[in-house]
């Protein structure tokens, strides 16, 4: 059986769903070269057409009962500059009447003014609810990136508030759980997606907390083998760059273009902002000695590719996933745990986050086949209870509009034995609570925290 999922169309520079035509491989073959330009164009997520997806989708008899999104901020400035070249030159104020636009834009710029009764943790209060710079400052949320978030705002409004009635009109603070990190970014993309999902929403029923770790772990952060493997799987960075002859003759290029030693010019990470003078489409930087081409970009960009195709094969990822995401994931089946026994709280949950966030859950669930969070990238989790069987519920699992249930590691054998289009919650429960743990012969996240490998 295969699975199949809709297909995002990409309709920059001529690579829309037409031209792509697909083929049948040979199997005999070489797989096809990853296009680094097209995996870029992917990444950039730039606002053109509507925005086909799966959320939602579910049998007449099945009642939707949670959603639970994690999402990666969107489009933003480089938090890294290039030594000796002019910054790229983007404008941060939000222009309504200049593309990409949304129709919800002026209006979400006036609502966001108006968000002093909100509560917002801590250091969040004193962030800036939108961006407001003429001159991007570095990371910060770009007018596509707020985009970006009222797309999906309003992509999940269509098919949770109107179609499924997850939220009725007289929804309650306690209905809502959001969290973010302490970063403009993530608040500004959280509050984007979150005006389009609940227009005009009442700011006094807003309470959005403050979370200081990108992996979210709250009060369960001290892991210590959690760091050695992330230690392990730098190690294995740094070996794979070592080894690219490739990319080391590009480093030595451009870095006699911006007349900088190579390893300056690796410390700035070019690649972050390559991709953001890549994405709006802006020319890339020059000297006196020439200037930075599409060839250098894409020997990065390809090494960046083949990267995260080693690092899903040699597992020590996987493992620093493992536990680096735990406490989020327990949360979440705590949460959906509570849902399905009759509470009524927190029945649409949003946090907004990282790459480094979303990558690892990605991973420690078994999704192997999903792309580098690419900017404003969606992760949702959603709760059904079973008509017929009230107390049988089921989860899905969607990113970027994309049904991956059956891609992650503890519901791929049911998805042969079943004819469930869904995955019981109990094997998502038994996962989190328990199986996670057997790869490291512990019993307990604290345990699985401090076992040394034998």
């Amino acid at each position: 059986l295969v699975h199949l999922i809709p297909v995002n169309p990409i309709r920059e520079g001529g690579l829309n769903a037409k031209s792509r035509k697909r083929i049948m491989p040979d199997l005999l073959t070489e797989p096809p070269a990853i296009d680094p330009i097209y995996e870029a164009r992917v990444y950039c997520n730039i606002p053109t057409l509507a925005e086909r997806s799966m959320e939602g989708h579910a049998p007449h008899y099945f009642k939707l009962v949670s959603v639970q999104v994690l999402i990666r901020h969107g489009d933003r400035y480089p938090l890294y500059a290039i030594p000796k070249t002019k910054r790229p030159d983007i404008d941060c104020m939000l222009v309504p009447s200049r593309k990409p636009s949304h129709p919800q834009l002026e209006a979400f710029i006036k609502h966001m003014s108006k968000g002093t009764a909100a509560q917002l943790d801590g250091s969040l209060s004193s962030l800036p609810r939108y961006p407001s710079h003429s001159l991007c400052e570095m990371g910060e949320l770009t007018q596509t990136g707020v985009v970006q978030h009222l797309r999906n705002g309003q992509l999940l409004r269509e098919i949770y508030i109107n179609k499924h009635k997850l939220l009725l009109s007289d929804w309650t603070a306690k209905q809502l759980y959001l969290e973010t990190t302490g970063k403009s970014r993530t608040l500004q993309s959280a509050l984007a997606l979150l005006y389009s999902f609940l227009p005009d929403f009442d700011w006094k029923k807003i309470n959005m907390r403050h979370q200081w770790s990108t992996i979210f772990c709250s009060g369960s952060c001290d892991c210590p083998m959690r760091n050695h493997y992330l230690e392990e799987e730098q190690h294995r960075q740094y070996s794979l760059r070592v080894k690219n002859s490739d990319l080391e003759k590009i480093y030595v290029d451009m870095a006699k273009i911006v007349g900088i030693p190579p390893r300056q010019l690796r410390a700035s990470n070019p690649i972050d902002s390559l991709l953001c003078y890549f994405c709006h489409n802006v020319s890339f930087p020059c000297t006196k000695s020439g200037c930075i081409g599409m060839e250098h970009f894409r020997v990065i960009k390809r090494h960046q590719l083949e990267d995260e195709r080693e690092r899903q094969e040699k597992k020590l990822y996987f493992l620093y996933a493992l536990l680096a995401t735990h406490p989020l994931l327990n949360q979440t089946v705590n949460r959906l745990q509570r849902i399905a026994e009759g509470k009524k709280e927190e029945i649409f949950v949003l946090y907004s986050a990282h790459d480094v966030t979303l990558l690892p859950v990605l991973s420690a669930l078994g999704i192997t086949e999903a792309r580098f969070p690419r900017f404003a990238a969606r992760l949702v989790f959603e709760l059904w209870q079973d008509g017929k069987k009230p107390k049988e519920h089921f989860i899905r699992i969607l990113y970027n509009g994309a049904d991956v249930t059956f891609q992650t590691s503890f519901c791929k054998d049911y998805y042969k034995r079943s004819s469930k289009p869904m995955c019981p919650l109990e094997k998502f429960i038994s996962f989190v609570k328990r199986d996670t743990f057997l790869i490291f012969n512990s019993t307990s996240y604290y345990d699985a925290c401090r076992r040394r490998p034998l």
